[in-house]
């Protein structure tokens, strides 16, 4: 049994689950990036909880990889990984820093292996339900608050529309940004 407390300390959250692990930090290399499935191009995503969650999903959803675009959280950090729920340890995630990549090069790399690169939007584009997705794919998604780069959508191949069916595209703030 564990003295109280202990949990608190080496945690890094304020009311712990009452189990702890320490895992090897996997490390995956471009060549992930040439698996069967999608791969999900995170750009500067900044909050945590946000790069969690699209963790969790594109590892829910069969992807190949995540690749994280320079400006992004670090995918290790202890709020991704819990907002993944385990997922971070469940697909490869390819750190374009660590390959030395700028944004454009990793779009660039994603095209030599023959993937088309289709940028995320809420409102223009192709719908996502018209999208040939038996072809090699990888999907861009931008910072949340000002989008995809302009030196990047200049190398995507097209958009895909992932429309918003409830009220939260007609934020008080304006229109949703193009992801």
């Amino acid at each position: 049994s564990m003295k109280e407390g202990v949990l608190e300390k080496v945690g890094s959250t304020r009311t712990p689950q009452p189990v702890l692990a320490v895992a090897t930090r996997p490390v995956a290399d471009r060549s992930a990036l040439a698996g069967d499935g999608l791969v999900v191009v995170a750009l500067a995503i900044a909050d945590p909880g946000n790069l969690g969650t699209l963790v969790r999903s594109a590892e829910a959803s069969g992807a190949a990889a995540i690749l994280l675009g320079p400006g992004s959280v670090d995918a290790y950090n202890p709020k991704v990984v819990r907002a993944s729920a385990g997922a971070i340890f469940g697909i490869p995630v390819v750190d374009a820093e660590s390959e030395g990549w700028t944004a454009v090069e990793a779009l660039d790399a994603l095209g030599e292996l023959g993937r088309q690169r289709l940028g995320a939007t809420a409102s223009r584009g192709t719908p996502h339900t018209d999208v040939d997705f038996t072809q090699p794919t990888a999907i861009v998604l931008g910072n949340e608050a000002h989008g995809i780069d302009a030196a990047v959508d200049d190398r995507l191949d097209g958009h895909v529309q992932i429309a918003m069916a409830g009220p939260a595209d007609a934020a008080p703030l304006g229109p949703l940004p193009e992801w």
